[in-house]
């Protein structure tokens, strides 16, 4: 008789690399699967800090590099990534979240990962046009002394342009900007977009419009990694 604890533990053994553009939604369903999946989101930016504070020699390597205001090479995160692949809540899979970013950061990521004997189950691709983009990240509006979050059409204030608790100030952080969003978005058409062509090779991508609502986005990438 088959067992349905080993059933589920099959079906939570995913690696998942989520891929879109800023704003994109990627951050809402990596925050469902870490749930459902029981599964750790790995984000390069977490690994920085992690490695910086604790002053492993990596992460003195990194702070050097970040320190001049160079960027961290390819190197010393993917070193960071085998470490942290390696952790035991990593067993079971996990989900990558702003790693890759380039064609030469996802050729160092196949090599690490045939060296630890592991390959990626998936490749998500969440699309979203541009102007939605610019619409979505140009709405929000921050509370800085607190970080509350809101946005003008899907999260509004009680009395706009001020915190619900506190009524002070809501400003645009400089990262939504329209100018801004959109240099962010050219960076992620040109250095981003081509690893959908990389792993097309790998036979694991699929692509979801991420302009449909939250809980239908999830719906759909449940189907892609047969969740449901």
């Amino acid at each position: 008789m088959y067992c349905w604890d080993s059933y589920l533990n099959e079906r939570s053994t995913m690696k998942i690399l989520l891929l879109g553009p800023p704003g994109g939604g990627k951050g809402t369903q990596a925050k469902f699967l870490i749930e459902k999946l029981n599964i750790p989101q790995i984000s390069t930016g977490d690994m920085l800090r992690e490695h910086v504070t604790k002053q492993t020699s990596l992460g003195i390597k990194a702070k050097e590099y970040m320190n001049s205001g160079a960027l961290v090479p390819d190197e010393v995160i993917l070193g960071m990534m085998h470490e942290r692949l390696e952790n035991e809540d990593c067993k079971n899979g996990y989900i990558l979240d702003g790693f890759p970013r380039t064609i030469p950061q996802a050729v160092g990521l196949d090599k690490l990962l045939e060296k630890l004997k592991q390959a990626l189950d998936a490749v998500i691709v969440i699309d979203v046009k541009d102007d939605n983009i610019v619409d979505r990240m140009g709405g929000r509006r921050v509370h800085m002394a607190s970080g509350r979050v809101y946005h003008i059409i899907y999260n509004p204030p009680k009395i706009e342009g001020k915190d619900d608790e506190t009524q002070e100030d809501l400003l645009i952080r400089e990262d939504d900007k329209e100018e801004t969003v959109r240099k962010r978005l050219e960076i992620y058409h040109n250095e981003t977009s081509p690893l959908i062509s990389h792993y097309k090779n790998q036979n694991i991508v699929s692509r979801i419009n991420g302009e449909l609502n939250i809980s239908d986005v999830s719906q759909e990438i449940e189907k892609i990694i047969n969740l449901n």
